[in-house]
């Protein structure tokens, strides 16, 4: 017998489903919450794994939605420069607003509100698998990172520092 899944992760299931994406939501019983404990529950690099940030713009208050590999930091600068206006990182109450997630488990797809400032992290697309959250702390799902790029029609940047300094 499947276990059932929570309800935040099933609604993840929905919207691959819709997206028709063969992607299968994933119970795991070790945490996923950071990048490095997913990638040691679900015994893949870190580099593999997506973390789906969000963050607000300043002025207005939009949404955006980073998807950075594992290791790799988000350097603010370069998403201000791609949106034109200064970004802050937003608070829980926004996330979940929303997202219709919580902190710890969002997903890069099937948020309550659309977002249309996405970027995606340029190291994420060198790689043919990947791994995102799916709801919840624990959920999470294997995709292909083009077709993450096409199910969130994501703007591509380098966040990877290597990538965007050249090495003295």
């Amino acid at each position: 017998m499947v276990p059932k899944l929570p309800k935040s992760a099933v609604s993840v299931q929905e919207a691959l489903d819709n997206l028709k994406l063969e992607c299968k939501v994933l119970e795991l019983p070790n945490s996923t919450r950071t990048a490095l404990d997913a990638a040691s529950a679900i015994g893949c690099t870190i580099t593999q794994i997506v973390k789906s940030l969000i963050f607000r713009t300043k002025k207005i208050g939009r949404p955006v939605l980073i998807l950075a590999s594992g290791p790799n930091q988000v350097d603010i600068k370069t998403i201000e420069d791609c949106i034109g206006e200064s970004i802050t990182k937003a608070d829980a109450d926004f996330v979940r607003e929303v997202t219709g997630f919580a902190i710890g488990g969002i997903p890069p797809i099937g948020h309550k509100n659309a977002i249309d400032l996405i970027y995606i992290d340029r190291d994420l697309l060198d790689l043919d698998e990947i791994w995102a959250a799916a709801g919840t702390p624990n959920a999470v799902f294997c995709i292909k990172s083009q077709d993450l790029l096409k199910a969130t029609s994501a703007n591509i940047v380098s966040l990877s520092k290597s990538k965007r300094e050249p090495e003295s």
